[in-house]
């Protein structure tokens, strides 16, 4: 090999070196800023979609140490955490690069009202789920009248039998509902502010039931039973 070829040789050996020392350096460079400094670092803990909950105690059960390189915050042991507050249904947890964990909730929504037996009413979403407490009955939400302690509300069907009732019912009628009752899953019955007793059944068919109840009431009784519209009755 001639005198040229071989510094040709050595040249490129170099240059390979080199490459392989500056790519080792810039890994190592990366490594610790994701690692080691405080460049990627948490500084801010963002809470989005809270009414009933405090941003605060979101933060608290959170529990995100600030000075977390990014990389290392487990975001599904936040979320884990985060759903043990009660009133909390769904939550997100994801990195904002250079320095934020945002954690997105979403709040579960009041559909009855408990009346307490020392005063006030336990506000419980269809889940039976005690989203918050009320001196006062809110005018838009019926009472969830029933003998079972309110502990055991939740998960029960007949609660969610009832809310989604609720729910299905069209404004105009849903607006005079005072108390629910369902001592079975399609036997909701509803209490209006007239004092007039509606068998609404289950959840299915609101309109037609609610068509079937509006002409039924030109009669002025105080019971209709349009559990099955097709063969409502009143007494």
């Amino acid at each position: 090999m001639s005198r040229p070829a071989r510094r040709g040789a050595r040249s490129r050996r170099w240059l390979a070196v080199f490459i392989l020392l500056a790519a080792l350096g810039i890994g190592g460079g990366v490594t610790w800023a994701l690692l080691g400094s405080r460049l990627f670092a948490v500084r801010h803990v963002v809470v989005t979609g809270t009414r009933l909950v405090p941003e605060s105690e979101v933060v608290a059960v959170a529990d995100v140490q600030p000075g977390t390189p990014l990389i290392r915050v487990n975001t599904a042991r936040i979320a884990a955490r985060v759903l043990t507050i009660r009133q909390i249904v769904t939550v997100r947890v994801y990195t904002s690069w250079p320095d934020r964990v945002v954690i997105a909730v979403r709040e579960g929504t009041a559909a009855l009202a408990v009346a307490l037996p020392g005063g006030g009413f336990d506000l419980i979403d269809a889940g039976g789920v005690v989203m918050q407490s009320a001196a006062t009955r809110p005018s838009d939400l019926p009472v969830y009248t029933t003998t079972a302690a309110l502990s055991s509300l939740r998960d029960d069907p007949d609660v969610g039998a009832a809310a989604a009732v609720v729910v299905s019912l069209p404004a105009s009628l849903r607006s005079s509902v005072v108390s629910v009752t369902a001592p079975g899953l399609d036997q909701v019955t509803l209490r209006l502010s007239s004092g007039v007793t509606v068998l609404w059944g289950g959840p299915d068919d609101a309109m037609a039931k609610a068509k079937e109840l509006a002409i039924l009431m030109a009669t002025g009784s105080r019971y209709y039973d349009v559990s099955s519209p097709a063969t409502a009755v009143t007494n």
